[in-house]
């Protein structure tokens, strides 16, 4: 996506956001395994949206596309420090838990949003409760790796980020994934 494109992609959405239009559910009719009725992402940041601390071009523009129907929430303890700055910019609100209780309130935040209301995607040990409460639950495996107990408690697992976001950019790849 070009910078022009992108800067006018975001206005649309500035522009909405500020009007405080209702988004309409993201539903997505998974035969013979449930119907998700989908308002929020939540999403990790390290290891998740980012490798090293920095987000990569086409991530910041699949959350772009995301934003017009869901609301996007980044929970990160955010080991390099870098994620307030990464994310400047883009329609989404962030939350750091710099502390060791991270595990504990990223699983309070989907609770208070409404847990059969929010798809979670991460990659670590703290995004094992978010994950298991969340309607749909994603694990990433990047570059710096997947806790291994992440696995049980996700939906789908992905090789990397851009494709997990395409799950919800094209649901037809996540019916075809979880269909009974």
């Amino acid at each position: 996506m070009c910078c022009c494109m992108m800067n006018c992609l975001i206005q649309k959405i500035r522009k909405r956001l500020e009007s405080d239009e209702e988004r309409e559910l993201i539903k997505i009719e998974i035969p013979n395994y449930k119907t998700l009725e989908l308002k929020y992402l939540v999403l990790d940041y390290n290891g998740t949206i980012a490798l090293d601390g920095e987000i990569r071009k086409t991530v910041k523009e699949q959350l772009l596309k995301l934003s017009e129907n869901l609301e996007i929430y980044v929970l990160t303890a955010d080991t390099h420090g870098t994620a307030k700055q990464m994310c400047e910019g883009l329609p989404l609100k962030i939350q750091t838990f710099p502390t060791d209780g991270a595990l504990d309130e990223k699983l309070a935040v989907i609770e208070e949003l409404g847990s059969d209301l929010c798809v979670a995607i991460g990659n670590g040990r703290n995004d094992k409760l978010m994950c298991r409460a969340s309607a749909l639950a994603i694990a990433v495996l990047e570059q710096e790796g997947m806790c291994g107990r992440l696995l049980g408690e996700a939906d789908v697992c992905t090789r990397n980020i851009e494709d997990a976001l395409d799950l919800l950019l094209k649901p037809k790849r996540l019916i075809a994934t979880l269909r009974g």
